[in-house]
């Protein structure tokens, strides 16, 4: 089996790597906060105290962390994973960040004679638990038949998109069409409980029809539970949009409902809700106080 380093075990990658351990791949961990990597320390990962010291004795890479300047430090920087990989090594990250720094990763990559592949995830906490995420690949051909045995015990979907940065571009799809997706469904949480009627027997009627969505099955029931913890923050949803406005921009294209998109999402961290889940959409829609409501 090879030998695996899994750098950021948070609320996704805790329990990817998991499944990793669970289908018996040696793994070391790293995480920024050690305590978030313990449950993965106790199922027989062994610790890395940075990212360079889990990369050097391994033959693939595997990180998922929340910012590209993170992504940047964790592979570009003098201690990153790109100066310190094992020759021949294979890079995965599976991140959401910027096309244009997976193309950048990738070249500093094959100038060590590594690979290296960009490949976001989509279906949330939900589906890191479950290995029934849906993945997005970008980079050399070669390199993804490597890593697909690896990306199919964490994720159901695993398709290969292009060049390197295709993976990130078809995240940003994804994003475009969640974002709706969460509007409207916390829309109609808003609209069913001024209406007077039962939120619960209107998600049993719409969710049958043509508005059923993995947003109506999963997200629509936490927020009516008033239950905003994270499956996956605010604040990185707000990096995403932003990101993808920035692609659009330099595309020349027009997305108004990336923009509306945007601006609720402000207005949720506003009313302090960047750590909450994107769930928390709805206390921004119902005027609801996200600080007090969202932490209750």
């Amino acid at each position: 089996m090879l030998r695996i380093a899994f750098v950021g075990t948070g609320v996704m990658g805790r329990p990817m790597a998991g499944h990793l351990l669970t289908a018996g791949y040696p793994l070391v961990v790293h995480n920024r906060s050690p305590d978030k990597a313990a449950p993965l320390l106790a199922s027989g990962a062994a610790w890395a105290e940075s990212p360079a010291a889990a990369a050097a004795g391994a033959e693939v890479v595997v990180t998922i962390v929340g910012l590209p300047e993170e992504v940047r430090e964790v592979y570009l920087g003098s201690e990153g994973v790109v100066a310190h990989a094992a020759p021949g090594a294979l890079l995965v990250d599976m991140s959401t960040s910027r096309p244009s720094l997976a193309r950048e990763i990738h070249a500093a990559a094959a100038a060590r004679g590594l690979a290296a592949l960009d490949a976001p995830v989509s279906g949330g906490d939900v589906g890191a638990r479950a290995a029934t995420l849906s993945i997005m690949v970008g980079g050399d051909a070669e390199a993804f038949e490597q890593a697909r045995p690896i990306l199919e015990v964490m994720g159901r979907t695993v398709v290969h998109q292009g060049p390197a940065g295709s993976g990130q571009h078809a995240k940003l799809c994804n994003q475009l069409a969640i974002a709706g997706a969460v509007i409207g469904a916390m829309e109609a949480l808003v609209y069913a409980r001024g209406s007077g009627l039962d939120p619960e027997t209107v998600l049993a009627s719409i969710g049958a029809g043509a508005a059923a969505s993995w947003t109506l099955d999963n997200l629509y029931p936490r927020a009516l539970a008033g239950n905003f913890a994270p499956g996956f923050f605010v604040r990185h949803f707000l990096k995403d949009l932003r990101i993808a406005r920035d692609e659009a921009a330099a595309m020349g294209l027009e997305l108004p409902g990336l923009a509306l998109a945007e601006s609720l999402y402000e207005r949720v961290v506003a009313l302090g809700g960047a750590e909450l889940g994107t769930q928390a959409l709805y206390l921004a829609l119902a005027g609801e106080d996200g600080l007090s409501a969202g932490r209750a």
